[in-house]
């Protein structure tokens, strides 16, 4: 059985590197590992040692302490699955549009989409 904090480490590892557009091989080769590795660290298989969080941290451009938010919140005890590729990709490319205005429609737009089902 994994450990929920490995859980959670994981799904930031996984979510900030969606969230910058890296594949789980372009990680791998920033970090020296194999693709295999990155994955086994995304699903908490394999725990990640404090250098190696350091690595990954400056390999995504975010500080150690973001893989860290939220754990409080899920009180390491819920199952919260990791949010599916499409939904990072979708905050990334919203999150590029510049026009605040333009952004906000969006957000309502997806908003009343999601209502309708």
């Amino acid at each position: 059985m994994y450990h929920k904090t490995d859980i959670h480490i994981g799904h930031r590892l996984r979510e900030r590197r969606v969230a910058l557009g890296l594949s789980q091989s372009e990680l791998a080769e920033k970090l020296g590992v194999s693709f295999q590795q990155v994955q086994k660290y995304e699903s908490g298989a394999n725990r990640i040692s404090g250098s190696r969080l350091w690595d990954i941290s400056t390999a995504l451009e975010t500080p150690v302490s973001y893989f860290f938010e939220g754990l409080e919140d899920e009180g390491l005890g819920a199952d919260e699955p990791p949010l599916d590729r499409q939904t990072l990709e979708l905050a990334r490319a919203v999150s590029s549009i510049e026009d605040e205005n333009v952004r906000s429609q969006i957000v309502k737009l997806v908003k009343a989409f999601a209502k309708a089902n």
